[in-house]
């Protein structure tokens, strides 16, 4: 179960989206192709994020943020993702990281961390995966050991979102490597960047530009033993289990962003582009692909309200949001190619706008759980509540 909802007044909701759509058109919209084929870190949009209060979206305004509901989050994610999805992952890690200290953590902990983290002063990200584990995240070798009054910590997490940029991290350790199950021995540290915490090398991505994608080394790295997200030990699968829920409706949204995004620019370049006489969006065959990708967007997109509406319920919500992310995400995918090839030989070329979100769509079928996973969890959790007694 989920805490007490978020709410918000729908004029303020309204007010706030139409700002979010100025943004993108006015600001992000311009310059996207300047940082994405770059690879360059957006500094100038990340400063203009947090004026929007985009890095305390989530955070409750006791601690300094906007208190958004699961719904109208998501609806903010698709806004920006259907233009550049990339720029969510850098408010979304962070989120991550902030609603893990929310949750679980300590009146001391929140009060300290969540004003800087909701401000944007410190930013950061979810430091879970492992170069051998990934989905299997119980097979994490990074080791905490107790030390007085710290812990010191010696492994190595990848592919970390922020890893170069942010400066802490939500950290996934094992306190007790012999613990059984394997779930009991792990724990959540909040970790700030210091001595025996470094950078390893930036990972060169497909798609997913100018946000930074690292390793993050620890040898003999100190953390306070009061950085230990809820102050025990061998609760940490538990309290990233807690927060899987709404990273997999942040995709989901990003999922529906890229579909949108994609059925937007094919309807666009349809009604343009001219073969035999008349626009190509008179040809059945184009006709064809777009009713399957406005179709799969508007799935999509309803898929993804119900579940977030179902977190902001308080509702158990793994089955709606392993559905929304499965689903957007694999429309994400099949709209981005359909609407390439509407495009023609332009969609393969690097001036159009199609080619970011080919590139961009795949990660969506991966992070927050492959979709086989999400399978997995879907079929569980139906045959779970249709059990025949």
């Amino acid at each position: 179960m989920n805490g007490p909802a978020n709410t918000i007044d729908k004029a303020d909701e309204a007010q706030l989206l139409a700002t979010i759509d100025r943004w993108v058109e006015r600001e992000v919209a311009p310059r996207v192709k300047e940082f994405d084929h770059a690879d360059r870190w957006p500094a100038e949009l990340v400063e203009q994020m947090k004026e929007l209060g985009l890095f305390g979206a989530t955070v409750s305004p006791d601690y300094g943020g906007l208190g958004l509901p699961a719904r109208t989050y998501a609806e903010i994610v698709m806004r920006v993702s259907s233009v550049w999805m990339a720029l969510t992952g850098i408010f979304n890690s962070h989120l991550m990281l902030a609603l893990a200290i929310e949750k679980f953590g300590t009146e001391p902990q929140k009060r300290h961390w969540l004003p800087r983290l909701a401000s944007g002063e410190v930013r950061g990200g979810l430091a879970l995966t492992e170069p051998d584990a990934g989905t299997d995240l119980q097979a994490i070798r990074l080791v905490a050991r107790r030390d007085g009054d710290h812990y010191v910590l010696n492994g190595t997490k990848t592919w970390i979102s922020n890893g170069i940029e942010g400066s802490c991290f939500a950290l996934l350790v094992k306190t007790n490597p012999q613990a059984q199950p394997r779930y009991s021995g792990m724990s959540l540290f909040i970790a700030p960047k210091g001595p025996g915490f470094r950078v390893g090398r930036k990972l060169e991505k497909l798609g997913y530009k100018s946000i930074d994608s690292a390793e993050l080394i620890f040898e003999d790295y100190r953390v306070p033993a009061d950085h230990l997200i809820g102050e025990v030990e061998g609760r940490g699968f538990t309290q990233v289990a807690g927060g899987l829920e709404l990273g997999r409706i942040n995709v989901a949204a990003r999922g529906v962003g890229i579909a949108e995004g994609a059925l937007r620019l094919a309807t666009s370049y349809s009604q343009l582009r001219r073969t035999f006489g008349k626009p190509i969006c008179e040809h059945q065959a184009i006709q064809l692909k777009l009713a399957d990708m406005a179709t799969r967007a508007r799935a999509a997109r309803l898929l993804t309200l119900d579940a977030a509406d179902a977190f902001d319920r308080g509702e158990r919500c793994d089955l709606e949001a392993g559905m929304a992310k499965y689903f957007s995400s694999e429309a994400a995918l099949e709209n981005s190619i359909e609407s390439m090839r509407i495009h023609g030989a332009y969609g393969y070329s690097k001036e159009y706008d199609i080619e970011r979100l080919y590139r961009d769509a795949p990660l969506t079928c991966i992070g927050e759980g492959t979709n086989e996973m999400q399978r997995i969890v879907i079929a569980r959790q139906w045959v779970k509540r249709n059990a025949v007694l």
